[in-house]
């Protein structure tokens, strides 16, 4: 994967450009501020990601970004949308709304880069809570693991 991340001519948007529109979205005051935010976000989006949705939307995004997201290792219990949120503020020192506030941020921007049929995969392998974060009403029911033939 390490070889995809470099050759990042096909990245929709520049990390300048991410950032921009981070910033912009969550009315950060610095650009400063809206990296912080951004690579807080996607280090905890990469605890819980896997898989080939994990590859497909590093690809999308910059590199900076990208090599954050991939640089995590993927826990081995996914947390729900809530408990994502709860930890993403214990990691970063933040309330639980301000934690909130900033995921639905940088979700809503990637959730733009990667496209409706990646974001839609994406909701399918994570647990409950993560479409209100992709600012989209949790409509559907979660797919359940289809029983095994004996």
């Amino acid at each position: 994967m390490t070889a995809q991340l470099h050759d990042r001519r096909d990245a929709a948007m520049t990390y300048d450009a991410l950032l921009e529109k981070v910033r912009y979205e969550g009315a950060y005051p610095t650009r400063e501020r809206a990296q912080e935010v951004t690579l807080q976000v996607l280090a905890a989006l990469g605890r819980q990601l896997t898989g080939d949705e994990r590859v497909e939307l590093a690809a999308r995004l910059p590199l900076p970004a990208a090599l954050e997201f991939t640089g995590q290792v993927p826990a081995t219990q996914q947390s729900t949308g809530w408990g994502f949120v709860k930890d993403l503020a214990r990691r970063t020192g933040t309330s639980p709304a301000v934690a909130r506030w900033n995921t639905g941020t940088v979700f809503h921007v990637i959730g733009h880069l990667a496209g409706p049929d990646l974001v839609d995969r994406i909701l399918d392998q994570l647990p409950e809570g993560y479409a209100l974060l992709f600012g989209r009403p949790e409509l559907r029911p979660r797919r359940r693991p289809e029983p095994q033939a004996a």
